[in-house]
């Protein structure tokens, strides 16, 4: 996956360059995972879960995209859930799996774009520490805020979350594994 790194470039240092930093390392874990497969590869469930290697990528790649944009947007930026319909579940539910006529080639791409544009916003915001109110959802707590360095620690927290699931479905996919 190719992506741009801010981290490396001079413009971007201490914390910025230490977020970006970890988060390009997960993103690395994450994108290994599917090296070397097909597409029908990409989409096979090998656990218990509904997981896929291709879905969790392209689930990844949503919860980036959103929640980068909750860092420029507040909370219109992220889907109603207080408000969402079995349909609007159901199209949820398709970010978890490769879908007919989806390549791992194109869920990969569409992942490199997110990461550069998250990674650009990352090196122009002015303030890390600027707030948004947070999305009303049954996991969001009350009248609450998050800051934009907050909003990429969950980015990072949930691609290394995802970055493990991978690891295990690959592992009872054929045998590869991330490390070791």
């Amino acid at each position: 996956m190719a992506t741009c790194d801010p981290a490396k470039e001079p413009s971007v240092s201490g914390e910025r360059a230490d977020l970006l930093d970890v988060l390009a390392k997960h993103r690395r874990f994450l994108i290994f995972t599917t090296r070397d497969l097909t597409d029908e590869q990409a989409g096979i469930r090998t656990t218990a879960s509904q997981l896929c290697l291709g879905g969790l990528v392209k689930h990844v790649t949503s919860v980036e995209r959103s929640w980068a944009q909750f860092i420029l947007d507040g909370p219109s930026a992220m889907p109603d859930f207080t408000n969402m319909t079995e349909a609007d579940w159901a199209r949820r539910a398709d970010e978890f799996r490769m879908l007919p006529g989806e390549t791992l080639a194109g869920v990969l791409a569409d992942y490199a774009e997110v990461a550069r544009r998250t990674d650009e916003l990352v090196g122009s915001l002015p303030d890390l520490g600027a707030t948004q109110p947070l999305p009303e959802a049954p996991w969001s707590e009350p009248g609450g805020r998050w800051s934009a360095r907050r909003a990429l620690m969950h980015i990072i927290a949930e691609t290394a979350q995802h970055a493990g699931h991978a690891d295990i479905i690959r592992e009872s996919l054929d045998g590869a594994k991330t490390m070791g």
